[in-house]
């Protein structure tokens, strides 16, 4: 719903959400079930498309806590119970459900505009006030934090807020209107990616799981491909820029040319058609130089976005979301936070142990580990876990240890 706003109007709320995304309708919802006045501000109209299908099951955890899980088990999504990755005729497969930490062992594959859309409706229907084809054109924290939005009409009005939560993913509101943005240490990398029907008649296939597979010459080049429920998939291809050919030309002709060059996936798509154009996503990891004060938290892909390999984005956005409400609740409620301390801390635990996987996936040092011929079990299912989204538990050593632990696996497995 659009709202028609005068353009001398003042807002006053608890909490001004920018973003409906997955972070944003999760921590609206949490902050709206403990009595405080929300307001979410979405740029778009949804249902709209964004990239990153393919849910965790550590992500169930905290839709459940959202009161939303219910909504997301009736939706007909995709189901999913684990991860393959493929390399040559290297082939192996985790199953999430044969892991080390206790919770759910499996979720969903799922188109994200009607995701997202579900959770803002499920949000919506409990109260939370949403109001989308909004944009935040300032924001001012001398005082109380306040926001300067304007409507599709062209109208500004004010909203003052005792938080805000940027919960705007890529777009990266408040880390470029506060200045925050930090270069990120990873590689440039770029992704081109597409939906596809995807016609597969191969009867190994399990479309029960995300496949990860490897270009035959290049290991730093890797491919996705996530089945929806309805015949179709979700394909890319991740490497650095000048891997990728001629990225100013026809981008369906950069990934059909890539796919071509992965045996193993170009078979298994030989009758696939594509349902868009192909689209870019250049330059994607980011960081900042503060993830929260005692005025703003910044949620998911607003903060720090690592890689698409491991499908951690949806799971760092919802964690970070559960964590930034219950620190906020008590903050609203008149508790002193140390925001770095109930938040950034504990949030960071997480995204540094996926920041261990990410690394030594592209130094090939994980590859090595994950096509081993013969893995012990009980590491199998510690890493399991973490594939799996279980990346704060720190009772698993290889959370707890995670640069140390890797590397002791990688060096057996080398020799």
């Amino acid at each position: 719903m659009t709202q028609n706003v005068e353009q001398s109007r003042v807002e006053d709320v608890d909490v001004a959400i920018i973003g409906a995304g997955p972070s944003g309708s999760i921590a609206a919802s949490l902050l709206h079930a403990q009595g405080k006045r929300v307001l979410v501000l979405e740029k778009q109209h949804f249902p709209r498309f964004s990239i990153g299908e393919s849910l965790l099951p550590c992500c169930m955890q905290v839709i459940a806590e959202a009161n939303m899980l219910d909504a997301v088990n009736a939706a007909g999504f995709q189901y999913k119970n684990g991860a393959a990755f493929r390399c040559r005729d290297q082939y192996t497969s985790f199953d999430f459900n044969d892991k080390f930490t206790p919770g759910p062992g499996t979720t969903f594959q799922v188109e994200r505009a009607q995701f997202d859309k579900l959770l803002a409706d499920e949000a919506t229907k409990q109260g939370v006030e949403i109001r989308y084809g909004q944009s935040v054109e300032s924001v001012n924290l001398d005082s109380a934090p306040e926001l300067t939005v304007q409507n599709e009409a062209g109208e500004t009005y004010t909203v003052n807020a005792k938080f805000i939560l940027d919960a705007s993913g890529f777009g990266r509101v408040l880390p470029r209107l506060l200045d925050l943005e930090k270069p990120s240490h990873l590689p440039t990398r770029t992704a081109v990616f597409n939906h596809i029907n995807d016609n597969i008649t191969c009867p190994d296939f399990d479309r029960n799981k995300i496949l990860i597979s490897v270009h035959p010459d290049n290991k730093d080049i890797w491919y996705w491909l996530i089945p929806f429920s309805n015949g179709r998939c979700s394909v890319g291809v991740v490497a650095e820029p000048h891997q990728l050919g001629n990225l100013a030309g026809n981008l369906d002709d950069v990934l059909l040319q890539m796919i071509s060059e992965e045996p193993g996936l170009k078979k298994l798509l030989a009758n696939a058609e594509l349902v868009n154009d192909s689209a870019l996503l250049q330059g994607y990891s980011a960081n900042v130089k503060t993830l929260a004060t005692n005025k703003f938290a910044l949620l998911g892909n607003a903060g720090e976005f690592l890689d698409p390999v491991f499908s951690s984005g949806v799971t760092i956005a919802m964690q970070s979301a559960s964590l930034a409400a219950k620190a906020l609740i008590k903050q609203l409620d008149g508790e002193a936070i140390d925001w770095q301390d109930e938040y950034a801390t504990p949030l960071m635990k997480g995204v540094d142990t996926f920041r261990t996987y990410v690394e030594a996936w592209y130094d090939c040092r994980f590859q090595d580990a994950i096509f081993y011929s013969d893995p012990d079990l009980t590491i199998k299912q510690m890493i399991c876990s973490i594939l799996a989204g279980y990346a704060w538990d720190q009772n698993n050593p290889f959370v707890s240890e995670s640069k140390r632990r890797l590397n002791m696996v990688v060096e057996i497995c080398r020799s």
